[in-house]
């Protein structure tokens, strides 16, 4: 695994973020012999993202090749008091984090971005830079503009399909979330609906779920897959058109 650089976080990140990055390289790897998985060998995160609509780009066969999955959310009150809560798996449905955080916001947009910013963190010390990510989220601007942001990292201008709009206050964590973006092989968003989302109770109650953030630091590398393309497209998008 080759360097990590520092949490974009900075010194929020010792609030933020249950691991020291500083000792991320004494992590070792695990390659699960006795996977926790899903039905069938496959992950209820990565389920859930091959059945949501991806914005702005297309669900080809290859959806199925990504490595992580991380679902975050983020909650806000009317006191002010809210939450954020992240779940990371690989894509046979080994934990590889949770995360449940009481965090004082302004309001649910920032709640949100600095949600996906922790989640993004957290799964930048723990998987490796080649990594294909798929992300879930249930604010459909914050999926849109993630995934425009990918795409204009693959344009030669830097141009992404549309106007990238962020609610204001969000400008740290969308700058934060942009560099994760950047460090991966590839990472597509997926928008899913709030019920659906693990990560919404995490957020939403932070007083219940602390004790997820003393689960043990874990490196978990997916199980190697055949990479070549695949002829046919996956049942879950086999009817559906390009643009769902």
């Amino acid at each position: 695994m080759s360097r990590i650089p520092p949490s974009s976080f900075g010194v929020e990140a010792v609030t933020y973020v249950p691991v020291r990055t500083s000792t991320v390289r004494s992590f070792k790897f695990i390659y699960p012999l006795v996977s926790r998985m899903a039905a069938h060998g496959r992950s209820g995160l990565r389920d859930l993202f091959d059945e949501s609509p991806t914005p702005h780009i297309a669900h080809p066969p290859e959806t199925h090749h990504r490595d992580y999955y991380v679902a975050t959310d983020g909650s806000f009150r009317a006191d002010g008091s809210g939450g954020l809560g992240a779940v990371i798996e690989t894509r046979d449905g080994t934990r590889v984090a949770r995360l449940s955080i009481a965090e004082t916001v302004p309001d649910n947009n920032i709640a949100e971005y600095r949600a996906l910013h922790l989640g993004l963190d957290v799964l930048a010390a723990r998987a490796p830079d080649d990594a294909r990510i798929g992300v879930l989220v249930d604010h459909d601007d914050l999926a849109e503009n993630v995934n425009a942001a990918v795409l204009a990292g693959r344009h030669p201008d830097g141009k992404p399909p549309h106007e990238l709009r962020t609610p204001p206050g969000v400008e740290h964590h969308w700058r934060g979330v942009r560099a994760r973006l950047s460090g991966f092989e590839t990472v597509r968003a997926a928008r899913i609906r709030s019920e659906q989302n693990p990560a919404h109770p995490l957020a939403n109650a932070p007083e219940q779920y602390e004790h997820v953030n003393r689960e043990p630091d874990r490196c978990v590398l997916p199980g190697r897959i055949d990479r070549s393309p695949q002829q046919f497209p996956p049942p879950s998008r086999a009817d559906r058109h390009a643009s769902d």
